[in-house]
Formats: C-alpha cells, structure tokens, sequence
C-alpha cells in the first residue's frame, strides 16, 4: 500500500507541477519552470507524513525514486504543453 500510495502521489505531484510551470514560465527556458518541480519534489514529504507513511523510514532509493519520478512526469507532462501550446 505504502508503495502505491507513494507513486500516485508522485504521478500527480508532478502533472501538477508540469501545469504549474506552465501557467508561471514564459518559455522553457525560463528557471521557474524547474522551480516548481524543485517545489512539487520538496512538497511531498510533508503530504507523506499527514497521508500517515513514515518518512524516517525511507531510503536513499526512495528519495531518489519520488525525485526521478516527480521529475519524469513533470518533464515529460511540460513538454506536452510546450509543444500543443496549451
């Protein structure tokens, strides 16, 4: 359970942060565009400990997983936006 719940809310956290950047960037080059996924990355933490998951209780792995995927889903999700011009 604890692993589902970590990787929908990293799938959300960062489509989320893909539309965030979206709204607050100008263009792709534009550093706010990687400072909300810097943002949406730190976030989650403390959304884990109100969920009820024991972030003590996390390993380097796991802090680099919700960090590569965060990141993956916010890349990939941006550049979507980017290219139809939503």
């Amino acid at each position: 359970m604890r692993g589902l719940t970590v990787t929908t809310l990293t799938a959300v956290a960062g489509i989320a942060a893909a539309f965030g950047s979206n709204a607050l960037a100008t263009s792709a080059s534009d550093p706010q565009g990687v400072l909300v996924v810097a943002v949406a990355v730190a976030a989650q933490f403390p959304i884990l400990r109100v969920i009820g998951i024991d972030t003590d209780d996390l390993s380097t792995k796991d802090f680099l997983y919700i960090g590569f995927m965060t990141f993956a889903l916010w890349f990939v999700s941006w550049g979507i936006l980017l290219t139809t011009g939503a």
